[in-house]
């Protein structure tokens, strides 16, 4: 199977203890944001991230958690007032990377733009803002200051606000043939079969990352969990007979073509070993994938 799994810390309660549950089973990528858990994740990662050298973690720029915006402000790298809670321009771009990086302990490997269409409706300023962003994180990725930078978005791509082929083009605009422009993350889970379904057909952004040659972050695997009780044994037999109900959830994301990381946030070795034997099966065959999706719809 090609995809892995990687831990997310969005849904997390104690962040350290559940990554380090990850880890123990051979995760060996971790992704967080500065507005996870009130503004503590990040924090929380430093002493599991100190004692791994071989995890790579991805955070995020965007959206303001409470606990930063007095120093932002103070700082001047956020205006009063302005920032409804989520802020794309450069000064605060720059800050929250500085104040990452001292969480983390370490240079990010990737950066995220955190739901870049928040707050906005036209297509125009889309561009303007992500325009905006792009520039500071090609400063900071030539500067040495994070590996690379991504998109990670909710509903920009099924929404129409955001595509790959532009988030791809603007890159080689700001950055050139060289730029530093790497992932993007967005839902893939039973829930979200509609991008599944465009994948085997050979269109929509799973096809559209694979051929520009980005990694793709599936986010939300198991719909918060929702998926979990929604797992009747019909339904497993479908997707795989063999399978644990998590690990018949987690089998369609893993094998989604372009999927390259699955984001999943669970809280104990025994939670993390179950859903790890999804990646040890075999990946689902594009007819297999079909039949779930013929099964359940879009």
């Amino acid at each position: 199977m090609s995809a892995q799994l990687a831990a997310g810390t969005y849904r997390c309660r104690d962040v350290s203890k559940s990554v380090a549950a990850a880890v123990r089973t051979g995760v060996t990528w971790i992704d967080t944001a500065p507005s996870y858990r009130s503004g503590s994740a990040e924090s929380a990662l430093r002493q599991v991230l100190d004692s791994c050298p071989q995890v790579r973690v991805s955070t995020k720029v965007g959206f303001v958690p409470d606990s930063d915006r007095r120093a932002a402000q103070d700082a001047g790298a956020l205006r009063h007032g302005l920032d409804r809670g989520h802020c794309l321009a450069r000064p605060y771009i720059s800050w929250q990377l500085t104040r990452s990086r001292a969480r983390l302990g370490r240079v990010p490997d990737l950066v995220f733009v955190h739901n870049p269409e928040h707050g906005r409706t036209d297509r125009a300023g889309l561009s303007r803002t992500l325009t905006e962003a792009f520039e500071e994180l090609e400063r900071a990725a030539d500067a040495g200051e994070i590996g690379g930078y991504g998109v990670a978005t909710w509903a920009g791509l099924s929404s129409g606000m955001l595509t790959v082929p532009e988030l791809t083009e603007l890159a080689g605009t700001v950055g050139g043939p060289r730029h530093h422009f790497r992932a993007v993350q967005f839902p893939v889970s039973l829930i979200h079969l509609a991008v599944v379904a465009d994948a085997l057909d050979g269109h929509g952004p799973l096809a559209e990352a694979r051929e520009a040659g980005l990694d793709v972050f599936a986010s939300a695997p198991l719909g918060g969990g929702e998926l979990l009780g929604a797992m009747t044994e019909e339904l497993v037999r479908v997707v795989d007979s063999e399978a644990s109900p998590a690990q018949a959830a987690l089998l369609v994301p893993l094998s989604a073509p372009g999927v390259s990381h699955v984001l999943l946030s669970a809280s104990t070795t025994a939670h993390w070993a179950d859903v790890r034997g999804a990646t040890a099966r075999r990946s689902l065959s594009p007819g297999r994938l079909r039949k779930v999706v013929d099964v359940l719809g879009t």
